[in-house]
């Protein structure tokens, strides 16, 4: 974990309300892992105690991006910064996916609205060329699905209003899929808490391993709050862990859904 004054290459305008934010830097970005986070401190936000935890979309050497929705006070001061202007980042934090290597399980990565940001990564470095499950409200909430088809994934898509591709929940072709039973299948997963849930109890019903990210309130990113605790089974029951350390990504069986994140 590395504390960086990092300049903004670019930020802008995706679709709608998502904006790509490009940062330069060098220090944070060789680090970051697939699933992983950092933390900004917004500089016009002089009376906010705490950073705004994002995902990593993409990195390289120098630069990491960032893929994020225009939805408060905070994202609405970050959608107003300009090329040249520095943000206090912090990161890489939390615990990310496992890569699939060449003799790994065929993966199956399962996004809902923005969570495309949090596995493009993990689409990228995975040795595998899997399938990916895009799913969100309507068109405009449907992410990246140009840059996973150039990385030779093939990307199926599903919307609640039926603007794209199948209507309805993700889930349903991810089930549809599921069912042909072939063997050495993985999910990879990253969206809202329900569709993570979802995509658990469908990993269970087919006996599929399944790891997910969750979509809690990083506050202070570190450890120290415990206001991000997710309940997690033990071999003698069960315990509080930290999304922002042990998580984000969580094997989805050993999470205890029913307890409520």
């Amino acid at each position: 974990m590395v504390e960086q004054t990092a300049t903004i290459i670019s930020n802008r305008c995706e679709t709608g309300l998502y904006f790509r934010l490009v940062l330069h830097a060098p220090a944070i970005a060789p680090d970051v892992q697939p699933g992983q986070f950092v933390h900004i401190r917004i500089p016009s936000l002089k009376d906010a105690l705490l950073r705004r935890p994002f995902s990593v979309f993409d990195t390289n050497r120098e630069t990491i991006s960032i893929l994020y929705k225009v939805v408060g006070k905070g994202t609405v001061a970050l959608a107003r910064m300009r090329e040249g202007e520095d943000l206090s980042l912090l990161g890489p934090l939390g615990h990310g996916f496992t890569i699939p290597t060449a003799n790994a399980e065929f993966p199956l990565l399962v996004a809902g609205g923005y969570g495309m940001a949090a596995l493009y990564l993990l689409a990228k470095r995975s040795s595998h060329k899997g399938i990916v499950f895009a799913g969100a409200r309507e068109r405009n909430d449907i992410l990246c699905e140009a840059e996973f088809r150039a990385l030779g994934w093939d990307v199926r898509v599903a919307t609640e209003d039926g603007s794209y591709g199948e209507r309805g929940l993700v889930t349903q072709p991810l089930r549809t899929e599921l069912e042909r039973k072939a063997e050495g299948r993985k999910l990879f997963a990253c969206g809202p808490t329900p569709m993570l849930e979802a995509v658990a109890r469908l990993a269970e019903e087919f006996g599929v391993a399944a790891e997910v990210s969750l979509d809690q309130h990083l506050c202070c990113g570190v450890g120290a709050c415990l206001t991000c605790v997710v309940p997690v089974k033990t071999s003698d029951g069960w315990e509080y862990q930290r999304a922002c350390t042990e998580g984000p990504v969580f094997d989805a069986g050993r999470i205890l859904w029913e307890a409520g994140l």
